[in-house]
């Protein structure tokens, strides 16, 4: 997908995935055509809601960010729910990030549902919710929201520039012209004269867009079940990463930030599930590691693995926090969300 391959073979299935990428951009323009002309309604669900998407697959960084609106609302009084897909749970109450998000923030209700209107419908009649922060939204059309925010990672901003199967987006970054508002996320592990291309390619798509800027900031180590210990315990330490997420790179980054070396990475699909194999076969793979101090997960995994060692090994998840540098740029947006949710 990133071109960086040369060879024929390479070159070939590009061809392929470019040629399948056509019906995939038909059917999406096709869709948000419909959605733009009300041929497909949105539905309002009697409650303010905030989308919080993006444009590409795989992981921009949405937990993190979900969380501090989420914190920011509460503390403004107002009754709050998050809804989502529930990609991955299987047949599990909640999947990994809804646990996470529930250990971020213990009194903020998550109703999952692949119909995010019956989700938000239960939020609202039954939760007596005001307001509504629906994860993974841009592309979920048919509930209606007041607000659309979408999260851009820097380190791969516009999925290598092609459509699903060829790159990474899931619609075209022409679909910018219905956010709101755009957050760059992981701006720390970029230079600055990217950020600036992206920001002319956004502008390009949506002039006058509001553009903020974050950055994922360690906050701890999580110790199985509760205990937080400071981060600078892994200063200096040889450290084996264990993952189950969209962007394993951006989190050995991280991790090789806070002073740590980092000997191996096991990364695993998305939302993987944490079953006998899989445990064994990671314990096998840490056998086979030069030797390590400690084993280092996100806190998405935590939730799963629900230990504290791994093989013999300590066990800690890297905590992350949203650091908004401008988030007073977001502030008359998400005020005035408040004030209707108040009404």
């Amino acid at each position: 997908m990133s071109g960086r391959r040369k060879d024929p073979v390479a070159m070939l299935m590009r061809c392929g995935l470019s040629i399948a990428s056509l019906p995939y951009g038909a059917a999406v323009a096709l869709r948000n055509r419909r959605f733009d002309q009300g041929k497909n309604p949105a539905i309002d669900c009697d409650a303010v809601v905030i989308s919080v998407g993006n444009l590409t697959t795989g992981g921009t960084g949405k937990t993190p960010i979900v969380a501090r609106l989420a914190k920011w609302f509460r503390e403004h009084g107002i009754r709050v729910a998050i809804v989502s897909r529930g990609y991955g749970r299987g047949d599990a109450d909640q999947n990994d990030e809804a646990a996470e998000l529930h250990q971020r923030l213990p009194d903020v209700p998550h109703v999952q549902d692949a119909d995010r209107v019956n989700a938000a419908r239960i939020a609202v009649e039954e939760l007596e919710s005001q307001l509504i922060l629906m994860d993974d939204g841009f592309q979920h059309r048919r509930l209606a929201r007041q607000l659309d925010l979408v999260l851009i990672d820097m380190t791969c901003p516009f999925g290598f520039g092609h459509l699903l199967p060829r790159g990474l987006l899931r619609e075209p970054v022409s679909s910018l012209r219905r956010a709101d508002a755009v957050v760059l996320t992981r701006c720390d592990q970029v230079d600055p004269a990217q950020i600036d291309d992206v920001t002319t390619a956004i502008q390009s798509a949506h002039p006058g867009i509001v553009i903020v800027h974050c950055n994922h900031r360690p906050s701890g180590l999580l110790r199985h079940p509760h205990e937080i210990v400071d981060v600078d315990e892994l200063r200096g330490k040889r450290v084996a990463l264990v993952c189950g997420i969209g962007n394993p790179d951006a989190f050995r980054r991280t991790v090789q930030d806070v002073g740590a070396t980092v000997v191996a990475i096991k990364s695993l699909a998305d939302h993987a599930i944490y079953d006998r194999e899989t445990m064994n076969a990671i314990r096998e793979w840490i056998g086979g590691c030069d030797p390590v101090d400690v084993i280092v997960c996100t806190q998405k995994d935590l939730v799963k693995l629900q230990t504290d060692r791994i093989a013999g090994k300590p066990l800690v998840a890297l905590t992350i926090d949203a650091e908004i540098s401008d988030f007073d740029r977001l502030l008359p947006m998400l005020q005035q969300a408040a004030d209707e949710s108040r009404k």
